[in-house]
């Protein structure tokens, strides 16, 4: 048996596999290579440090909320049943200038007693002026029903009154489209259908008939219908 005196252990270097007993002349090598060999070991973790803990070291924060569409019909504060509501609301009050932002640049508005429908807001709203100083104030647009469940699209029945009592013939119903343009819902197109003051009976049906039975025998006329 191999028999090792004290004097010779102190010049063996401890193994990092095996318990090694030194003196205290050793105790700090020993700890120092029992470390080493600890975090050879040691799996790598990754800890997260705030900016609290080392000013140099950047934290990445949540990315802003995207901009709000500018269509986005959630920002509009009109319906499209109140913005008809406010543009016969200024028609009654003789406001062409509350009228105009209803209206759309490029809106189409075809009133069915006239020949052809006037086309831009500019050319609407002359069309109202001569309206509204033609009938005076006290003729007034009274609605008798509105549709409100479509967001494009309003369906209206209305008819006149002259201080407040009914005017003849003029009951009428219009329909309006609307589109939503820099967050402002406008009318992009209406037409109007006015009662007429003759009315004809069964004599508009044989109009109608007669009608019918030239474009069966003349097709060519329907290309000037």
């Amino acid at each position: 048996m191999l028999m090792l005196t004290n004097s010779a252990l102190s010049h063996i270097s401890p193994s990092p596999l095996l318990p090694c007993h030194t003196t205290k002349t050793n105790q700090k090598f020993v700890t120092r290579n029992a470390r080493a060999s600890r975090r050879t070991w040691l799996p790598l973790t990754v800890t997260r440090v705030s900016s609290s803990d080392d000013p140099t070291v950047a934290v990445a924060s949540s990315p802003p909320p995207p901009p709000p569409v500018g269509d986005d019909e959630s920002m509009v504060v009109e319906s499209a049943a109140d913005v008809v509501r406010n543009f016969y609301a200024g028609i009654n009050g003789r406001d062409l200038a509350s009228v105009e932002d209803l209206i759309a640049d490029n809106c189409v508005y075809e009133d069915l007693i006239f020949p052809r429908p006037f086309v831009g807001r500019k050319e609407i709203l002359q069309f109202f002026k001569k309206f509204i100083g033609s009938v005076g104030r006290d003729l007034q647009f009274v609605i008798d029903d509105l549709s409100t469940e479509d967001s494009s699209a309003v369906g209206v029945t209305w008819h006149l009154e002259w201080k407040r009592r009914p005017f003849p013939f003029s009951k009428g119903c219009s329909f309006y489209r609307l589109e939503v343009e820099n967050n402002k819902r406008q009318i992009v197109y209406g037409r109007d259908s006015v009662e007429p003051a003759i009315k004809p009976g069964e004599t508009a049906l044989v109009a109608i008939r007669g009608v019918t039975w030239l474009l069966q025998q003349f097709p060519q006329l329907a290309d000037q219908l």
